[in-house]
């Protein structure tokens, strides 16, 4: 009972570090949350630093990454059901992480981290997705919601199913749990309001 524990907890701690208001903290002496869109994920600090964006990115996807890897060190041959409960476990602790007063990010990057781990093709195809929706319409927030929506499919027809169908069950919640964190984005698409990729000032965007 301790490691499967020991999983769920150390999971959703790496999830729940907030890179993104960290590194906008330490650098600029602000609060990420004041910016822009008020989230504290990549597409929104890339908005007041490239490369600082771009940092973001890489260590919220690592960090859902190093969470599913330690799950699979830890668990060994049971890893399969519990891999996957690290990856909606540290995709849960960025979106409420305790660090924030558990409100933190959307979980694709840490997402993407986490299944990369453990299905890189369906991962991979999701990304070639997402940037197809992005190049032709310029929305992430859009890109980010379809790609992810399909995700669960790739993993099953790529053979992720095949004896192991509680890795393409256990994406769903995951799927399920960004999408949803997208309820703001999603009305702002049906209103027409979304801001697009690239401009530069925010359409009606919520600030914090």
């Amino acid at each position: 009972m301790t490691l499967p524990l020991l999983v769920v907890a150390s999971s959703y701690f790496l999830g729940a570090i907030p890179f993104g208001y960290l590194i906008v903290r330490i650098t600029q002496g602000r609060d990420i949350r004041t910016v822009g869109s008020g989230n504290i994920g990549a597409t929104n600090v890339m908005r007041s630093n490239k490369w600082q964006g771009i940092l973001t990115l890489l260590l919220d996807a690592g960090k859902g990454y190093l969470a599913v890897e330690a799950a699979r060190w830890l668990m060994g041959p049971e890893a399969d059901i519990w891999i996957t409960v690290a990856a909606f476990t540290a995709v849960f602790g960025h979106i409420f992480t305790v660090f924030l007063h558990f409100k933190g990010g959307k979980g694709v990057a840490t997402g993407c981290g986490a299944y990369l781990a453990i299905m890189p093709w369906a991962v991979l195809t999701t990304l070639v997705v997402f940037a197809l929706v992005v190049l032709l319409t310029r929305y992430v927030s859009l890109g980010s919601i379809l790609a992810t929506g399909l995700f669960p499919l790739w993993a099953y027809l790529y053979g992720y199913g095949d004896g192991h169908m509680a890795i393409v069950w256990g994406a769903i919640p995951g799927a399920a749990l960004i999408i949803g964190r997208h309820h703001e984005n999603i009305r702002r698409l049906f209103q027409g309001t979304e801001r697009k990729f690239g401009t530069k000032k925010p359409t009606q965007e919520t600030t914090r």
